[in-house]
């Protein structure tokens, strides 16, 4: 496959990069709009008055600063620039803005390269990417909130099931298996951890992740997927116990280590599994 010419790289890194600014909003607000309507229904379960919380939505309001509300700038607002420009703090009252902004931005530019690189100038190019930059937002809601809203996890199931249809047809059978495998293998660890310890060991969100992931890769890449997001998660929870007192006995997120693992799975393709299947003996 030829190289793109640069033009298609310098389009595919502002796209990235503007894709990680909008998943900065959908990270921050999806999940207070998921609490303004948990709340709603169980006040209406529970036969309360009605509130008439303020409008609140991905949209509205504009982008404030999280200190002051004050308005952030047009220029202020631009992807990874904005944060550079004001190092990291507020223009109106000084208030350092998180670091999570640009390193979402920068990521997302990242991964519309990566995508562009491996699948080139193609339509299966952007349902690569969009899957990618689905497993981000998901990732940093999780690592800030441990939640898996269905809103994100259950399209993306069937954007993998469409993926498979419309580039490779006939893989949709391995990915019918693997999106109902990748949800019974999860639930069944669950139930078992249960029944063990009385305790809950993940969440239902994490079924539903790895049973996208296993639409999108099909039931062969699932070992693979576990085996990759348990080392990890197994890896930086031993390191936070160890060197951060405050961590110890805190769940920790596991849908983080499932989305990097997809990333790797899916930016890596039939050359990971080749070289798993190596070291694996089979």
């Amino acid at each position: 496959m030829h190289a793109p010419p640069l033009i298609f790289w310098l389009i595919a890194l502002v796209l990235g990069l503007c894709a990680g600014s909008f998943l900065n909003v959908v990270i921050t607000r999806l999940p207070v709009m998921l609490m303004q309507q948990w709340r709603a229904q169980a006040r209406a379960a529970l036969e309360l008055p009605e509130e008439t919380p303020e409008r609140f939505n991905i949209a509205f309001p504009a982008s404030m600063c999280p200190g002051c509300r004050a308005p952030i700038k047009w220029h202020d607002n631009l992807p990874v620039l904005g944060w550079l420009k004001r190092r990291g703090r507020c223009a109106a009252c000084g208030t350092r803005i998180s670091v999570q902004y640009p390193l979402v931005e920068l990521a997302g530019g990242a991964i519309a390269l990566a995508s562009l690189a491996l699948y080139g100038v193609t339509f299966e190019t952007l349902f690569i990417a969009g899957a990618c930059l689905a497993l981000l937002a998901m990732a940093v809601i999780d690592l800030r909130t441990q939640l898996l809203p269905d809103i994100l996890t259950l399209p993306l199931l069937w954007a993998g099931l469409l993926y498979q249809l419309l580039f490779q047809p006939l893989m949709l059978p391995s990915a019918v298996i693997g999106a109902m495998a990748g949800y019974l293998i999860l639930w069944s660890v669950y139930w078992l951890f249960k029944l063990l310890t009385g305790r809950d060991g993940m969440g239902y969100g994490d079924f539903k992740l790895l049973a996208a992931l296993g639409a999108w890769l099909g039931w062969q890449f699932l070992p693979l997927v576990l085996i990759i997001a348990a080392g990890l998660g197994a890896i930086v929870g031993i390191a936070l116990q160890v060197s951060v007192k405050d961590k110890r006995g805190i769940p920790m997120a596991f849908g983080p280590f499932l989305a990097l693992a997809g990333w790797v799975a899916l930016l890596g393709g039939d050359g990971l599994m080749a070289l798993y299947l190596q070291l694996s003996g089979l």
